[in-house]
């Protein structure tokens, strides 16, 4: 009984290692470049091992994206233990600030996934990178409604305005390979939430 029991939870670990291999190497060199070799090398499995778990690319292009999903759910839990909608919001930003190094170098995890699945064919990927985004987007207009802010402003608009602020800076310190473009733009982020009255 506890060699089955032993078995599934290194199984399950394994797994687990493929998923976060995945998210990674795929962030890193983008779907088309990124080979099943890469990952079992990432997750120091021997690659046969990945066929097991995963059968095609695909199949870990969807592990990568619920990796992703399971980060931004650990994040926003994070955040949620704030008592304030505005304090949750500035500590994503700061965030997303901090991770500036990660995001010069290849852009927003989610963000760059998605661009490159929404230019295959198929449409079936990029829809679900469009889910881990839009759950982002849900997240942040939560906060917008608990501040109850007075004037025009819709709340998902507003959480709009902040993921594409993110997204802007992410792209443009990625293009320009200058992780100083997120400190400046996170700025800009932060004294826009606090104008908001």
């Amino acid at each position: 009984m506890t060699n089955s029991v032993d078995r599934r939870a290194r199984a399950s670990q394994k797994r687990q290692r493929l998923m976060a291999a995945a998210a990674k190497v795929l962030h890193e060199q983008g779907v088309e470049r990124t080979t099943l070799a890469d990952i079992a090398r990432e997750a120091d499995v021997p690659v046969g091992n990945v066929y097991y778990y995963f059968k095609t690319k695909d199949e870990l292009v969807q592990a990568a994206l619920s990796e992703h999903t399971a980060y931004l759910d650990e994040l926003t839990g994070r955040l949620d233990r704030l008592p304030d909608p505005r304090d949750r919001l500035r500590a994503l930003v700061e965030a997303w600030v901090e991770q500036r190094a990660v995001a010069a170098r290849y852009g927003c995890p989610t963000g760059t996934l998605a661009a490159e699945l929404g230019k295959r064919a198929d449409g079936t990927l990029d829809a679900e990178a469009g889910a881990v985004i839009r759950r982002l987007l849900d997240w942040a207009a939560r906060q917008f409604r608990e501040m109850a802010l007075s004037g025009p402003d819709d709340p998902d608009d507003l959480a709009l305005t902040l993921v594409a602020g993110y997204q802007g800076m992410s792209l443009m310190a990625h293009a320009l390979r200058d992780p100083d473009v997120m400190t400046r733009e996170g700025a800009r982020l932060l004294h826009w939430l606090d104008s908001l009255q």
